[in-house]
C-alpha cells in the first residue's frame, strides 16, 4: 500500500467513526456493534501508530465520547471522563504492563483492581453536604448532557448519601461516576409485555437503558427498570483517596451500588487469573458485559504514567468476543421439524459472534419477523449468548436505505410441498403429511437420542439415509432392519451394520419413560414422559387415557393433554404402537410401591457440569433410585444437584432455601 493510499485509508475510517459516534452519542441510534465500531477504531489507531503523520488534531482517537446533543443543558465535569485503551487477548493485556514497567518501575510491585465492564451508559453523580444534586452523562469527555430529573427517578441511585452506622460521612463534596443498566431478566420481561400490548419491542438492555436516561421526559425513566452500578470516585473533598479499592470500599460504605465480584489482586499474574475467572463466569452475571477492566490501585501512580491520546495509561479494558454484532440478511429460509412445525432461519452474511464465525442464525417464528418487520436485504443484529444457538435480534431500521419487500408467509412445506395448515390461536404453522420426509428423519433421530431410545449408531446422516432408502416409514421399522437391509447402504460394511444392529437390539429394554419420550408426542419431553409412565404403567395405558385423565395429572395442561391425545388418535400412530409391540418394544412400569431406593419420593433439579457424571448420568441414578428430576426449581424442589458453571437454577434454589448437593453429596445420598 501506498502513502497515498494510507492516508485515503485514514480519511475514510475517521469520516466512518465520527458518523458512528454521532449516531451513538447524539441520535441514540447506532447502526452496527459495538465490535464493528472497535474494529474500525483499532484500524484507525493501529494505522497512526505505524505512520504517525496521519495522525490529526480532529482523529476519533483523539476524542473521549460524542458531542452533547443540540438543545440540551450542558454540564462540565471536574475533569475529563476518560474512555479506556482496550485489550482483545491477554497477552494484549500483558503487552500493556510490559510497557507500564518499562515507564516506571514501581509498576512492578503494584496492586491491581479486576472489575467487570458493563455495557450501559455513563453516568457522572454530583453530590454537595450528602444531598444529589446534579447528574450528567459522559458526553463528550469534558462537558456532558443534564440528566438530573431522570437519575432522580432510578431507585439505586441514593438522593441522600447517609451517615453509616460505622460513622463513615459522605465528603462534603462528592462526585462518583458510575453506568446505568438494565438487568437481562427485566429486559426480557420489558419485550414480554411489549408483546403483550402490541408495542415495539426493545433492541438490547444497553439502547434501551441509553435511551431512558437521556430522554427529556423523567417519567419514562421512571417507568423502566433502570439500575445503577458505581465504579469510580472523580472528586471528594477532604484527604485525598489513595487507593482504588478504598474508593470502592467508600462507595459501598456510603450505600452506593458497587459490583460484588469485583477483586483486589496482589499481581498482574493475579489480576489475569482474576479477568480470566470473571470472563468464564460471564452468563452468570445478572447483566450483559462486554469485557473486563483491569486497573492499578495506586491511584497516585495510575495519575503520573499519564494517558495515550485520551486514554488513561493506568488502567485497561480486556475486551471479551462480541455476542451482539450486525451483518446483511441474505436469505430467510425454512426448517421442517420433527411434529410438523414450520420454522424460519435467517441465512446471513458470515460473521464473527462470540467467537463463532455464523451463517444462520433462528428467527423464532412468522410473528416475529412480521412483528419486527424483517425483510430480506436488511442489515440486523444477531446476538450469541454463551453457547445457545445465535438468533436474530431485530433489523436495524436506521440502516434500511432501498425498499425491500416484506416476507411473505410459506403456503407450501418446502420438502413434500403440501399445504400447511395453522392452528387457530396459535403462532406454529405445520405441515400435516405425516409421510413427509423431513418429519420421517427428524422423527428418527429423536428416538434413537441420547434422552430417548439412546440408539448407538443412529445419528442424523444415518437417519437420512434409512429415509432416502425408504427402510423405514415410520420409527418402528428399526426394529425390523436386517444386515442386508444396511449392507447396501453406502459407508456401511458387515462390522459397522451389525454394530448398528446389536445398538438397536440394546434399546428393547429400556424404561417405559424413554419409550414415550422417543415417540415425539408434541409437548412431551422428559419430565412429563416420567409423569406419564408412573401414572398409566405402560403403552396400552397411555393409549386407552382420555382427555380428563390427561389433564388431572399434576404439571400436564390442556395443550399437552389434547397433543398426547390426538397423537394416539392417528391410524398411523396406531400401527406404529403395533409394531413396537410386535418387535417385543413393549416395557411396563414399576409401581411406586415396587420401587426402592434412598430416593423415593423426592425431587431434584440438575444444573451445571458435575465433574465425572454427566447430566443423563445422575438423572438416570436418581431415577432408578426412586426420585424424579424436573427442569425447574420450585418450592417442591428437595434437592438442587450443582456443578460447575451453574446457572440461575443456583440462584433461585438459594432464594427459596432449597438445599444444594455437589457431585459427592449426591452420590452419598445415593448410598456410593
Amino acid at each position: 500500500m501506498t502513502d497515498r493510499s494510507f492516508a485515503r485509508r485514514a480519511r475514510e475510517l475517521r469520516d466512518q467513526i465520527n458518523y458512528h459516534n454521532y449516531r451513538y452519542h447524539v441520535l441514540d441510534a447506532p447502526v452496527i456493534s459495538d465490535a464493528e465500531y472497535d474494529r474500525l477504531l483499532r484500524e484507525l489507531t493501529d494505522l497512526e501508530r505505524a505512520h504517525p503523520e496521519l495522525l490529526t488534531p480532529d482523529s476519533p482517537t483523539q476524542r473521549v465520547g460524542g458531542e452533547v446533543a443540540e438543545g440540551r443543558v450542558r454540564v462540565p465535569h471536574p475533569q475529563p471522563v476518560l474512555s479506556l485503551g482496550n485489550a482483545f487477548s491477554l497477552d494484549d493485556v500483558r503487552a500493556w504492563y510490559e510497557r507500564l514497567r518499562k515507564l516506571d518501575a514501581r509498576v512492578e510491585a503494584a496492586a491491581f483492581v479486576v472489575e467487570p465492564k458493563l455495557d450501559g451508559l455513563t453516568v457522572v453523580m454530583h453530590y454537595e453536604g450528602g444531598f444529589f444534586v446534579r447528574g450528567a452523562t459522559r458526553g463528550n469527555g469534558e462537558v456532558g448532557e443534564d440528566i438530573t430529573a431522570n437519575l432522580r427517578t432510578v431507585r439505586s441511585a441514593p438522593l441522600r448519601v447517609p451517615v453509616q452506622d460505622n460513622g463513615v460521612k459522605a465528603p462534603g463534596r462528592l462526585v462518583v461516576r458510575g453506568e446505568a443498566i438494565i438487568f437481562r431478566k427485566d429486559f426480557e420481561e420489558l419485550n414480554r409485555r411489549a408483546a403483550a400490548e402490541g408495542t415495539r419491542s426493545y433492541v438490547n438492555p444497553r439502547n434501551t437503558a441509553s435511551g431512558a436516561v437521556r430522554t427529556l421526559d423523567p417519567a419514562v425513566t421512571a417507568s423502566l427498570p433502570i439500575r445503577l452500578v458505581c465504579y469510580s470516585i472523580m472528586e471528594a473533598a477532604g484527604p485525598p483517596i489513595a487507593r482504588q479499592w478504598q474508593a470502592l470500599t467508600l462507595l459501598r460504605e456510603l450505600g452506593f451500588p458497587v459490583e460484588e465480584s469485583t477483586r483486589l489482586c496482589e499481581n498482574i499474574e493475579e489480576a489475569l487469573a482474576g479477568a480470566e475467572a470473571l470472563a468464564a463466569r460471564r452468563q452468570q452475571f445478572p447483566y450483559d458485559m462486554d469485557g473486563i477492566v483491569i486497573k492499578i490501585d495506586d491511584l497516585t501512580l495510575a495519575q503520573s504514567l499519564g494517558t495515550v491520546g485520551k486514554d488513561p495509561r493506568g488502567a485497561i479494558a480486556y475486551k471479551l468476543p462480541s455476542q451482539e454484532v450486525s451483518t446483511k440478511l441474505l436469505d430467510i429460509g425454512i426448517n421442517v421439524g420433527r411434529t410438523g412445525v414450520i420454522t424460519p432461519y435467517a441465512v446471513l452474511e458470515p460473521v464473527e459472534v462470540g467467537g463463532v464465525t455464523v451463517k444462520q442464525a433462528t428467527l423464532h417464528n412468522f410473528d416475529f419477523i412480521r412483528e419486527k418487520d424483517i425483510r430480506v436485504g436488511d442489515r440486523v443484529l444477531v446476538k450469541r449468548a454463551g453457547e445457545v444457538i445465535p438468533y436474530v435480534i431485530g433489523p436495524i431500521l436506521e440502516a434500511r436505505t432501498s425498499r425491500l419487500r416484506r416476507f411473505k408467509l410459506p403456503t407450501s412445506c418446502p420438502v413434500c410441498q403440501e399445504p400447511l395448515e395453522q392452528v387457530e390461536g396459535e403462532v406454529a404453522i405445520f405441515c400435516v403429511n405425516a409421510s413427509c420426509p423431513a418429519q420421517l428423519v427428524r422423527n428418527l433421530e429423536h428416538f434413537a437420542s441420547r434422552g430417548a431410545m439412546d440408539v448407538e449408531g443412529l445419528g442424523i446422516k444415518v437417519a437420512e439415509q434409512l429415509v432416502a432408502a425408504g427402510l423405514v416409514q415410520d420409527v418402528g421399522d428399526v426394529y425390523y432392519l436386517k444386515q442386508a437391509d444396511l449392507l447396501q447402504l453406502e459407508g456401511f460394511a458387515e462390522r459397522k451394520a451389525e454394530k448398528l444392529l446389536e445398538g438397536i437390539r440394546a434399546t428393547k429394554d429400556r424404561p417405559l419413560a424413554r419409550l414415550v419420550t422417543a415417540l415425539g408426542i408434541r409437548g412431551v419431553g422428559e419430565t412429563v414422559a416420567a409423569d406419564l409412565a408412573r401414572r398409566f404403567k405402560n403403552l396400552d395405558g397411555l393409549a386407552a387415557a382420555t382427555l380428563d385423565d390427561l389433564q388431572g395429572l399434576e404439571g400436564i395442561g390442556p395443550n399437552i393433554a389434547q397433543a398426547v391425545v390426538d397423537w394416539i388418535g392417528q391410524r398411523r400412530n396406531r400401527r406404529l404402537l403395533d409394531k413396537l409391540r410386535k418387535a417385543g418394544v413393549w416395557p411396563q412400569q414399576e409401581s411406586a410401591s415396587q420401587v426402592q431406593g434412598p430416593l423415593v419420593g423426592k425431587t431434584f433439579v440438575i444444573t451445571g457440569t458435575l465433574p465425572t457424571l454427566s447430566r443423563d448420568q445422575a438423572k438416570e441414578m436418581i431415577q432408578l433410585a426412586g426420585g424424579k428430576v424436573t427442569g425447574s426449581v420450585s418450592a417442591k424442589t428437595d434437592y438442587v444437584v450443582v456443578g460447575k458453571s451453574a446457572g440461575s437454577k443456583l440462584e433461585t434454589a438459594q432464594e427459596l432455601g432449597i438445599p444444594t448437593l455437589d457431585e459427592a453429596g449426591l452420590l452419598a445420598l445415593l448410598g456410593r
